[in-house]
């Protein structure tokens, strides 16, 4: 089908549109691969390596030529490897039910099909759903190719949905510490059983490749940039000091600023303070996949133990996550046979303006939320909504806080951080986005943990100051007057690839935040991982 469209000067070009009743398959033939001259064996042979006159010689034997030298026949496969053969590969594409009669009585397709080494197939992509690798036709014609053809299922229910730079960086991450840095899970939304078949099938994931030469084979590519045999006497030291089960955890789930990029999504950060009770701060786009990529199929168990999450200000990169994790923790509820049960949100009054106008044009949400203003929770506030009491009193009993405040922080209007204080002692500081600020080294004095932004490098800070952000060394300064126990910086700009820049005097006590990296409070195993983020690793 076709149709037009005007372009940047107003002209008309024409615009192609799918035909829904055409579907694309590629048979990709790979040429044969002629031998590798062994030039040590045409060594020992006396040939005139290294001058002119084997060039001749080398191209008769790669063709499979023999040759005569001072008067003695020298066979081909004496001084070349054998050659490689070709190899067909096919990717199809089988969207639906009726397109199986047109694959399975395709001529192309039937010719590779027959049993003809050339035409012998090392590999078939299928871009194919579940319901068509169950219809008998389809399964009887997939299985024709024989146990000698390899299949690669792309479909629904591939269990994989990471971004291949996310999952790599985590994947070698995992090497330094596997307990800080765990590898991402599948995340299989669809329970249904998969197809069976007597021939090789393999489910698509990350990282996975196919080899076609020299051997056929499957492979996991991870790429480590790094001896490990100089990491082993740190990570065994680091290992045995693990405390399994421990509380609090911290999962960074976004330690970007402003869009999510390839390595960094934007701003979340969970907390889990038991292994029932979770708090989120902050919510921005993307944090429901983030969660599913850290948890996988333990999501809903997840969700629907986050109790409460805390807004910092109405940055779209801090909330625009809020309405899906709403309706997935309701979903989830559901799904485990949970109570409803509304969370508590404490963020600025005003974002309650967006969620109305959402409920009211889009989708119904708001019996999914309790609000606590975050001014609310100020030193010596004054709570003037008889239910803001009824919801901060929850907020405590749930989450075994002794006391949750808040603080108005350098950044926007109605921007603000937060500190959490436990029963059992822990306290845990969040600074949202802010430049230095007096209010919140005072509200976080003696912290455990100051989770704290650091935008951008040291010397922007004339930019910091016109973004209202900090710069590391800012940020770090703040966590040592506030006396923090230990720094973690996140919130970092996208200019920097992986990870931002660090004057080299930097305190033990500092940490850079990951996405997907967790920790527990009290932190005692990073500084070893802090050492490592300089050899080239990451």
């Amino acid at each position: 089908m076709n149709k037009q469209s005007p372009d940047r000067t107003g002209s008309r070009r024409q615009i192609l549109e799918r035909d829904p009743s055409l579907a694309v398959a590629y048979v990709c033939k790979v040429h044969p691969k002629k031998g590798t001259f062994l030039v040590l064996k045409a060594k020992e042979l006396g040939l005139p390596i290294g001058n002119a006159a084997i060039a001749p010689i080398i191209t008769a034997v790669k063709n499979g030529e023999n040759i005569m030298f001072e008067g003695k026949e020298i066979l081909a496969e004496e001084l070349c490897t054998p050659p490689e053969p070709s190899v067909v590969f096919i990717v199809l594409e089988c969207p639906h039910e009726g397109f199986i009669d047109a694959v399975c009585e395709n001529s192309t397709l039937l010719r590779y099909q027959q049993d003809n080494p050339e035409n012998s197939v090392a590999l078939i992509v299928h871009i194919t759903p579940d319901s068509v690798l169950k219809d008998s036709r389809y399964k009887q014609w997939l299985e024709s190719f024989g146990e000698n053809t390899q299949h690669l299922i792309l479909n629904e229910n591939c269990k994989s949905i990471h971004h291949l730079h996310s999952y790599r960086i985590q994947s070698q991450l995992n090497y330094i510490h596997p307990k800080i840095f765990p590898l991402l899970k599948n995340y299989h939304p669809r329970k249904e059983e998969e197809a069976e078949f007597s021939v090789p099938v393999t489910q698509g994931e990350c990282l996975l490749k196919y080899q076609l030469r020299p051997k056929r084979e499957w492979q996991k590519l991870v790429a480590i940039s790094v001896c490990l045999h100089s990491m082993n006497s740190v990570l065994a030291k680091d290992l045995t000091s693990l405390t399994p089960n421990c509380y609090p955890e911290i999962v960074f789930l976004g330690t970007g600023s402003a869009v999510p990029m390839k390595i960094r999504n934007v701003s979340s950060t969970l907390v889990n303070i038991s292994p029932t009770q979770s708090v989120l701060l902050d919510c921005g786009e993307g944090t429901f996949g983030q969660l599913c990529r850290h948890y996988g199929d333990e999501i809903d168990k997840m969700l629907c133990n986050i109790a409460a999450i805390f807004v910092s200000h109405i940055h779209a990169d801090h909330h625009t996550g809020l309405l899906n994790i709403l309706l997935q923790r309701h979903r989830a509820l559901v799904s485990q046979g949970e109570p409803h049960n509304p969370l508590l949100l404490v963020a600025p009054t005003i974002l309650k303006t967006w969620l109305h106008q959402y409920h009211d044009n889009c989708q119904q949400i708001l019996g999914h939320i309790k609000m606590i203003p975050a001014q609310f929770l100020k030193e010596n506030a004054n709570v003037f909504k008889p239910n803001a009491n009824v919801y901060i009193e929850s907020l405590m009993e749930k989450c075994g806080f002794r006391e949750f405040q808040t603080c108005e922080v350098r950044h926007c209007k109605n921007a603000f951080g937060c500190s959490m204080v436990h029963k059992s002692g822990w306290k845990v500081v969040y600074s949202g986005d802010t430049m230095p600020c007096a209010a919140l080294v005072d509200m976080g004095k003696d912290a455990s943990l100051l989770i704290h932004e650091a935008t951008l490098e040291d010397g922007m800070e004339e930019e910091a100051i016109e973004k209202t952000h900090s710069t590391t060394s800012q940020a770090v300064e703040v966590g040592m007057r506030m006396n923090a126990k230990f720094i973690m910086l996140n919130h970092f700009s996208q200019r920097y690839a992986k990870i931002p820049l660090f004057s080299e005097d930097s305190s033990e006590k500092v940490g850079i935040a990951f996405d997907h990296m967790q920790v527990t409070v009290p932190l005692k195993e990073l500084p070893g991982v802090w050492n490592f983020t300089g050899l080239g690793l990451i």
